[in-house]
């Protein structure tokens, strides 16, 4: 039990790792709090202008959730990696050192569907780039890719995959709660519109 409760801590540690703050800031472009939605995620590093930037956090949130995952497989087993996974997610969504204001957990999601379940996080890479390309609404795609994703991990994953996927595609729903009102009035803006607020 206090190693799972370890790999959930492990997990929630490296998932609180604020990148799109700390590579904004580094990059001189100031608080990305401040910018657009004023979420930390690639989505809104992408609103400064910056692909490279952009790509880079989506990368290292994503690779977080990964090592998260990957590191407690290696360490305990499945049933850490899940909960480390998991952790990761909170991590991100509620860091500490943030006040507890995070990110919505996308890239995160993905990096832990890779490592826990690949062919999870694969499908729901596909999924995301197919929504991205019909329609060019980033929280669409990944409300999408994410909300089918248990699904795709009882088949692939059976019922621990599955629960780690409901409980991902829950947190993900309701972090995008701004977001699924403004899709439902035609008001979410599209990827690539630059800096307009967007609360």
């Amino acid at each position: 039990m206090l190693i799972l409760v370890l790999a959930a801590l492990l997990g929630y540690l490296l998932g609180s790792i604020p990148f799109g703050l700390v590579l904004t800031r580094m990059a001189g472009l100031g608080d990305i709090r401040q910018i657009g939605s004023g979420n930390i995620g690639a989505t809104n590093v992408l609103r400064t202008g910056n692909k490279p930037l952009a790509l880079a956090t989506l990368l290292l949130d994503s690779g977080k959730g990964a090592i998260a995952a990957l590191l407690a497989l290696w360490w305990a087993g499945p049933e850490a990696a899940v909960l480390a996974a998991g952790g990761a997610m909170l991590g991100h969504s509620f860091p500490v050192w943030l006040g507890f204001k995070g990110g919505k957990g996308v890239a995160t999601a993905i990096g832990v569907l890779l490592a826990v379940c690949w062919p999870v996080g694969l499908l729901a890479c596909l999924t995301w780039i197919v929504m991205a390309a019909l329609f060019r609404i980033s929280s669409l795609s990944a409300l999408t890719a994410l909300g089918v994703s248990p699904l795709t991990g009882w088949y692939f994953g059976g019922p621990l995959v599955a629960g780690l996927c409901l409980f991902i595609a829950v947190l993900v729903f309701i972090r995008h709660e701004a977001n699924i009102r403004r899709l439902l009035k035609g008001e979410e803006p599209k990827i690539g519109a630059g800096k307009k607020k967007a609360a």
